[in-house]
């Protein structure tokens, strides 16, 4: 299975829990934003784990490499996060809130990939696709 595959399955999996998280976070009376944000920072500490072992086949835990790709992951976060709240917050009363998750996951997914396999999870040794 290619690392593209594999993005996509992890990433789809880790989708269907932020959704998830969403529902039962304006369940128990939380506004669109504030689900949304839960729902983000609970989905990306999943998604690293995954995308860093499953996806890439990084396997590498030594803190000269783990602590160089937490600090480049939270930074891409940290812009993703402001990104996905800017596109809740534009789309807030015109759209459901998992629609403006929606929209910007799609987005960041892109980007992500591209930054996840040549830079931050990128390894020495191929990943066999």
């Amino acid at each position: 299975m290619t690392s593209g595959r594999r993005y996509l399955i992890v990433g789809g999996s880790v989708y269907l829990l932020e959704l998830l998280i969403i529902f039962i976070a304006q369940k128990l009376g939380a506004n669109d934003v504030l689900a949304v944000a839960l729902s983000f920072w609970i989905g990306l500490t999943v998604s690293f784990g995954l995308q860093k072992l499953v996806t890439f086949g990084d396997r590498r835990l030594h803190h000269t490499v783990l602590l160089p790709q937490v600090l480049a992951f939270s930074l891409l976060v940290l812009f993703n996060f402001g990104f996905t709240i800017l596109v809740t917050g534009l789309l807030d009363g015109v759209v459901p809130a998992y629609i403006a998750r929606t929209l910007a996951l799609g987005v960041t997914t892109i980007w992500n990939f591209y930054l996840y396999k040549t830079r931050i999870f990128k390894t020495d040794t191929p990943v066999i696709d």
